[in-house]
């Protein structure tokens, strides 16, 4: 990975994963019960979804060399999420923290590893 704003970027998203691993670690009940949890949430999906889109702009050929990070998909939660924010079903939100966001960010550390 020549190009120094996709690894700094690479870096911001794997804080971001960390920060909702101990949100998912306070489970599922304090997550439906708590209005502010499930806006934190979607404040982190958002700025994962900004950190692939500054490596797409970044570097254009890193996300499609790559699509096994599952890139695109976050920056389309982020676009869902920030745009149609009359219409977030948190049970997905949820499921994408949980199962999701652990996958990305192995596969994240995964390439910075290889790189």
């Amino acid at each position: 990975m020549s190009d120094q704003r996709v690894q700094l970027r690479l870096v911001d998203l794997l804080d971001h994963t960390q920060v909702a691993a101990r949100l998912v670690a306070r489970g599922r009940h304090a997550f439906e019960a708590d209005e502010m949890l499930r806006l934190a949430s979607e404040a982190l999906l958002i700025r994962m979804g900004e950190c692939v889109d500054r490596i797409d702009r970044a570097d254009p050929d890193f996300i499609p060399t790559h699509p096994d990070l599952e890139l695109r998909q976050l920056k389309d939660t982020r676009n869902v999420l920030a745009h149609g924010y009359d219409i977030v079903d948190y049970r997905l939100v949820w499921a994408i923290l949980e199962r999701n966001i652990p996958a990305v960010a192995e596969k994240v550390r995964q390439v910075m590893i290889r790189t």
